[in-house]
């Protein structure tokens, strides 16, 4: 999809031949929730096996409302069942398939822009190749700096590795983790990953504070922690969330790996069914994208950050996501996370909301900072970068270069807290 299907005689085109499974006139539905009788019917329309909904945001908390792709088949019936249910909802998207489309057209641009300049886009989405490519080439620009730490292979024996920013000549210091693009689909987290990438390799000797804090401490950067997903959500289906392993006994691929860590692994907001969006694996650390980054963390043994990006709600939240018991540190973990949210609105104003992830988003159990936190990192945040819902999943190409620079805020927020703290 990041080349022209259609010509052959483009790098990367072994994807010719495979088109983007289209969508035709499927739409995305806002659904608000006033009370719990409200929810009861929400969860009740989800739960219809035969129209095939995809929740793409559940309603958090009472006030905030769900958004759900409602593919074109079903949409007489969802109508009419929010209808006779007396639920308000709205259109937010028309025609998804309009909207894949530009920005299937922006990503073809931007590749033949780049093939004769030769010169990555920040401001644009690009392909795994196309990111390796540019972390090579950051590696390249800033040796003293910046070096790629291979981790393993994915499940479709794609190389994953990961950015180690460090000034330690080699001796294992204190260090931060910073994950993206754990859920295929979120495009955005990806792409403001290699922008961060960027900008500390630029910004070391010139930035007080995070040459302060690579004075003190690693950061590792894995732009993107599902390789083989997002490879599928340029080649066949946009909108795809999962890993791609196959589930002995079921035709259904994939394990969501923010399901699937070693922390109260298979409990709430999880599934067993291998059909699901959210099945958790057959066991913890299944997937062998999770496991890798768990026992490399594991195994260096001084991690005291770990941050994980991903889309879409704006929010900054902090451990736990499988209840909503507040964890030891909350308090703690409340301010930083309130500091970051204020630091990332002092740019352009985009506000972002802030609490635990069970509280503020919905339950998820085995999820990656849930881990990061029982495995001893006290500084666990997951960031929900923009929007809050008008694109979604597809925000829009011009938004890359302002979500990347709020977020980078709100990072060194949390990252210099963290280097104070050690």
């Amino acid at each position: 999809n990041f080349y022209d299907p259609m010509d052959c005689s483009l790098p990367g085109s072994s994807v010719c031949g495979i088109s983007q499974a289209k969508i035709l006139e499927h739409q995305v539905f806002r659904i608000n929730v006033r009370n719990e009788d409200e929810i009861s019917k929400l969860n009740q329309l989800m739960n219809s096996d035969n129209l095939k909904l995809d929740l793409w945001k559940s309603p958090s908390t009472l006030g905030h409302p769900a958004d759900v792709l409602v593919p074109s088949f079903s949409l007489r019936e969802v109508k009419s069942f929010l209808e006779d249910h007396g639920l308000e909802y709205s259109v937010t998207v028309e025609d998804l398939q309009t909207v894949l489309d530009s920005e299937d057209r922006k990503l073809q641009r931007n590749v033949r822009q780049e093939l004769s300049s030769n010169c990555f886009n920040y401001g644009a989405y690009h392909t795994l190749e196309a990111i390796h490519k540019e972390m090579d080439f950051i590696v390249k620009s800033y040796p003293r700096l910046v070096s790629a730490v291979k981790i393993g292979h994915s499940f479709e024996n794609r190389l994953m590795y990961v950015l180690k920013f460090s000034t330690g000549k080699g001796s294992r210091r204190p260090a931060i983790w910073l994950n993206a693009g754990l859920h295929a689909r979120e495009w955005i987290a990806p792409a403001t990953a290699i922008w961060i990438a960027r900008k500390i390799a630029c910004d070391y000797g010139r930035d007080l504070v995070i040459t302060s804090i690579l004075k003190k401490m690693d950061i590792f950067l894995l732009p993107v922690a599902n390789p083989d997903g997002y490879v599928y959500t340029h080649t066949h289906n946009r909108l795809w969330r999962k890993t791609r392993s196959v589930n002995p006994g079921s035709t259904c691929i994939g394990t969501d790996p923010n399901r699937n860590w070693n922390s109260h692994f298979g409990g709430a907001g999880t599934s067993r069914d291998p059909c699901s969006d959210m099945y958790h694996g057959p066991h913890p650390h299944s997937e062998v994208e999770v496991k890798l980054v768990a026992d490399f963390i594991a195994h260096h043994g001084d991690f005291k950050c770990f941050i994980d990006l991903h889309s879409y709600s704006q929010l900054v939240m902090y451990p736990y996501g499988y209840m909503t018991m507040r964890a030891g540190d909350a308090d703690e973990l409340d301010i930083v996370a309130q500091n970051a949210a204020n630091a990332m609105a002092s740019l352009s104003g985009t506000q972002y909301r802030v609490g635990s992830v069970g509280s503020t988003l919905y339950a998820s159990s085995g999820n990656s900072v849930d881990w990061a936190y029982d495995n001893g990192i006290k500084y666990a945040f997951t960031f929900e970068l923009r929007d809050t819902g008008f694109y979604a999943f597809t925000l829009p190409a011009d938004q890359i270069i302002p979500t990347a620079q709020e977020t980078w805020l709100g990072l060194k927020t949390i990252m210099e807290h963290v280097q104070n703290k050690i």
